[in-house]
C-alpha cells in the first residue's frame, strides 16, 4: 500500500522482519531505507549485536528508519524489553531526502504494531545508551 503523502510503499520483507523481531526475538535491530518507490530492509542485526552496532550501521549522510529491540533491567531488578522506532535524519543529509523520509515516516511507522518508543535522531549523540535508558524507563 503506497503512502498517500509521498507515494512510498512498504515491502512485505519489512513487515516480515519486524514480526520476527517482535514475536521470535531473533533480531536485535533492523535498518530500513527508501529505495525508489518503496521502503526496503537494508540491514538486520543479529541478537548478539548492541545499540552501538545499530548506531554504526546508520550512514552519516543519509536518512534511514530503524527498529531496535532494547533489553534492560529496571531499578526493581526486573528484565524488560522495549521496541524503539528510530527516524534517522542527519543534518548532513540532502534536504530532499529528509523531506521524503519525514513525509513517509508516520505511514511507515503504523506498519509496526508493537513499537513502544519513538526516537528522532539527527546525530549519533542522540542515540547514546543513556538516551535509550532514559526513554525506556
Amino acid at each position: 500500500m503506497a503512502n498517500s503523502a509521498s507515494g512510498i510503499a512498504v515491502s512485505d520483507e519489512c513487515k516480515l522482519k519486524f514480526m520476527e523481531l517482535k514475536a521470535k526475538r531473533n533480531h536485535r535491530y533492523i535498518v530500513f531505507k527508501i529505495d525508489g518507490q518503496q521502503v526496503v530492509v537494508e540491514k538486520v542485526g543479529g541478537h548478539a549485536e548492541t545499540h552501538e552496532d545499530l548506531t554504526n550501521s546508520l550512514p552519516p549522510n543519509e536518512c534511514r528508519y530503524a527498529v531496535f529491540d532494547y533489553d534492560f533491567t529496571t531499578d526493581e531488578n526486573v528484565q524488560k524489553s522495549k521496541i524503539f522506532f528510530i527516524a534517522w535524519a542527519p543534518e548532513t543529509a540532502r534536504v530532499r531526502s529528509k523531506m521524503l523520509y519525514a513525509s513517509s515516516k508516520d505511514r511507515f511507522r503504523r506498519e509496526f504494531d508493537g513499537v513502544q518508543v519513538e526516537l528522532q535522531a539527527t546525530d549519533p549523540s542522540e542515540m547514546s545508551l543513556d538516551t535509550f535508558i532514559g526513554r525506556a524507563l
